[in-house]
């Protein structure tokens, strides 16, 4: 079945969560990347727990609670300071650096685009802003929206509902493969970039398709997107007649 519009994850997929560890090595030399890593765990972690026990709190909440349980176990500084600091930089999260140019190319498909993120949206809207991805999106769907996180399906309900396409004709992409398997029992087409060479979950499903980069995404999107009907050529318009 032919794509016709892209969702995409945003915390991995289009922003990196892991470039918050150059602040974190600033404040804590030799921890950054032990503290990156700890963070998005369980930042992860209580946002499952969370919908799994119906305990709903916004994503910005768990951002910072899942912070300072991961200061703690470090021993770090858990400080107020330190911790507005580091939550703060979630609003300037790095972009991937071919996201732009494939965003861009993606568009000149004609494809709507969207962001379906766990984020809620005064944590998304600042970072799109800064980032100048933006423009290139006409929906910002967050799981705030039914206050539980993925792989919820009434999160992954908001595609549809949105943009008025079954899932089935929709390509959901995201960095997370858990995610990307989330979205393929919902029942939309999915895509998993795999950026960091895992291997794939042991879930008894996987992603329709698999790359490395977006640039890879772009073409998938290029072999399977539905084609827009055609007007009909001139001798063909004459045999109507």
């Amino acid at each position: 079945m032919g794509i016709k519009a892209v969702i995409f994850d945003a915390y991995g997929t289009l922003f990196d969560v892991y470039s918050v560890a150059r602040l974190a090595e600033t404040l804590f030399p030799g921890q950054g990347a032990k503290l990156a890593e700890l963070w998005r765990d369980k930042q992860i972690e209580y946002s499952r727990l969370r919908t799994l026990s119906g305990q709903y709190r916004p994503f910005s909440q768990v951002t910072q609670d899942s912070l300072v349980f991961s200061l703690r176990k470090l021993r770090l500084d858990d400080s107020s300071p330190i911790v507005q600091r580091l939550v703060d930089q979630y609003g300037r999260l790095e972009v991937f650096p071919e996201n732009a140019g494939a965003l861009a190319e993606l568009c000149e498909l004609g494809l709507p685009l969207a962001i379906l993120s766990n984020g809620d949206l005064p944590m998304l809207e600042p970072l799109l802003a800064q980032s100048g991805l933006g423009p290139y999106f006409t929906a910002l769907l967050s799981a705030d929206q039914v206050r539980r996180f993925k792989t919820a399906p009434e999160v992954y309900q908001l595609g549809p509902d949105t943009l008025g396409h079954a899932a089935a004709q929709m390509l959901f992409v995201s960095s997370n493969a858990w995610d990307a398997c989330g979205a393929r029992w919902f029942g939309y087409q999915s895509f998993w970039i795999n950026r960091a060479g895992q291997p794939p979950e042991e879930l008894g499903i996987a992603p329709d398709a698999t790359g490395s980069s977006m640039r890879d995404v772009v073409a998938h999107v290029r072999s399977h997107a539905a084609a827009s009907p055609q007007p009909p050529s001139h001798s063909e318009r004459k045999d109507n007649e």
